[in-house]
């Protein structure tokens, strides 16, 4: 069911599924708390499902994962076809990360050692790839690191030595949890999140551990646990602040994006007043930050606050409230990834709103930011398929709305 060209709406992979279980329209709105007109309506695509929450019921409802509902792309690079999401598969599920005892015998001790700095010098590039858009030459790009990674991990060495190794490789894979999630890779995001917070263990390092719990929030939201993200961004944040010295922009960056993670995630399942109190948490480590900044790749700053106001309102159903915060914000100073990200965010609040052509030129000026982060968003691939609904019963779908259904693999093409 899922993959690039998949021309199904959510709706009709609701059905799907549910037929597949031998559910009933009956049984299944009942099962979570809905009307059968309710369901008729979402599986015929007469209704939309506005709200992250409400897929979740239905995924658990019908034991799928809820990017089965929301049709998540299997990425393809553009132009070479790079699809390197295997060999990262690859890196992440070799049997030698599960038991350094039995692999022992078959490791060289001839290696020359890894330097973990001139490693880490080249985690944080590719990190700086990832916020500038290029997603594509971030997965080409973490195989090589992850199995580099693992090298550092198992490597003999100083304590103080093992200690950066972990440091680096925790950075790593937090990359790779946070690139995987974008791809709705969750399984993987997951095995990688939790490799991020074991070497974080052992590095103990307080703004290692923040950052791996980080990616951990990033995995958690991707499979659709929000309770589970608010406590461990909650259990981070609490963990961190004794143990940063005040003031420091790094710790306070860390802190206010553990509050952001988790202010998404509260919102996700509906907690308007855990939402507004983690926004307000962070809003406050913005204000301490004082500018837009880039400690640990995080974006943060007041700025990256208003952003997270409004995905928050987004996910709380507050779509004319979205609409407004969005307009407001000029993010051009932030990371590619911020901007693109904030954009779909906005386009999605006005095709909320039925503003349709404007929120086709927001996914088009969002598509020239980069074209990847686009493409590959099942966030987009669902305004998109919106809009070319709604233009075919209205009788003006545009050229550029075609093009960029097909370019998202939104609908099917030769």
């Amino acid at each position: 069911m899922r993959g690039v060209g998949d021309p199904l709406t959510i709706g009709e992979r609701i059905a799907f599924y549910r037929r597949r279980r031998g559910l009933s329209q009956t049984v299944l709105a009942g099962l979570v708390g809905r009307s059968e007109d309710w369901l008729s309506k979402i599986e015929r695509g007469d209704r939309e499902i506005r709200r992250v929450d409400v897929l979740v019921d239905l995924a658990k409802a019908l034991r799928v994962m809820l990017g089965d509902l929301l049709g998540e792309p299997v990425f393809l690079e553009d132009g070479a076809q790079n699809d390197d999401v295997p060999a990262v598969r690859d890196a992440l599920m070799t049997p030698r990360r599960l038991s350094a005892k039995l692999f022992a015998s078959t490791r060289s001790d001839t290696t020359e050692p890894l330097d973990p700095q001139t490693v880490a010098r080249w985690a944080e590039s590719a990190f700086f790839e990832y916020q500038n858009g290029g997603l594509g030459r971030v997965i080409a790009v973490l195989p090589r690191l992850i199995n580099t990674a693992q090298q550092l991990d198992s490597a003999r060495s100083e304590l103080c030595q093992q200690r950066a190794g972990a440091a680096v490789s925790a950075r790593i894979h937090h990359l790779a949890t946070t690139a995987l999630s974008k791809l709705g890779e969750v399984d993987l995001a997951w095995i990688a999140a939790e490799r991020a917070m074991q070497a974080a263990d052992r590095a103990d390092d307080p703004l290692v551990l923040a950052s791996a719990a980080r990616a951990g929030t990033h995995a958690l939201l991707a499979v659709g646990r929000f309770g589970d993200a608010v406590e461990l961004g909650e259990t981070a944040a609490r963990w961190l602040r004794p143990q940063m010295h005040t003031n420091d922009p790094a710790a306070l960056s860390l802190l206010g994006m553990l509050y952001l993670r988790t202010a998404v995630a509260a919102a996700r399942r509906q907690d308007r007043s855990a939402a507004e109190e983690l926004l307000r948490k962070a809003q406050r480590a913005g204000d301490a930050v004082g500018t837009d900044a880039n400690h640990w790749q995080t974006g943060f700053g007041p700025t990256n606050v208003a952003l997270h106001r409004v995905s928050a309102a987004l996910d709380l159903g507050d779509m004319a409230a979205a609409v407004t915060q969005a307009r407001r914000i000029s993010a051009t100073h932030l990371p590619v990834e911020r901007q693109v990200t904030h954009l779909i965010d906005l386009s999605r609040a006005l095709s909320a709103t039925a503003s349709e052509d404007e929120a086709l030129q927001v996914l088009l000026t969002a598509e020239q930011k980069s074209a990847q982060m686009v493409r590959n968003s099942v966030l987009v691939r669902g305004v998109v398929r919106t809009l070319y609904r709604r233009s075919t019963s209205a009788g003006r779908r545009s050229s550029s709305l075609i093009a960029l259904a097909l370019r998202c693999h939104a609908i099917g093409g030769n």
